[in-house]
């Protein structure tokens, strides 16, 4: 999985959990990795883009204390892609992990 494998799935994952602007995504993203990821404005709105042109996630204009914003949430598609995604995840660190002695 590359990096750009990689932020989709951690956008889908937030998305599970409930709608979000994409400035909650990159907060959630880096709130929930104690500070270790982060999404990028460069290359988030991209990818959020780009997965709702996948019929993966949705968005509507939603005003948010005032201000017009892009909420994004999630289809079915997109919660059987991050269901994919997550056991393709698994496997792969299970992997990296036997490779490097269980670490």
């Amino acid at each position: 999985m590359n990096t750009k494998e990689q932020l989709r799935l951690l956008i889908l994952a937030v998305l599970d959990r409930q709608p979000e602007h994409g400035y909650a995504i990159a907060q959630a993203i880096k709130s929930r990795s104690e500070g270790r990821l982060s999404a990028k404005e460069g290359s988030l709105y991209p990818a959020l883009h780009l997965l709702e042109k996948e019929g993966l996630v949705e968005s509507s204009e939603v005003d948010v204390r005032g201000r017009t914003r892009r909420e994004y949430r999630l289809t079915d598609a997109g919660r059987t892609a991050l269901a994919r995604a997550r056991g393709e995840w698994q496997r792969q660190t299970q992997a990296v992990g036997a490779v490097l002695g269980g670490v």
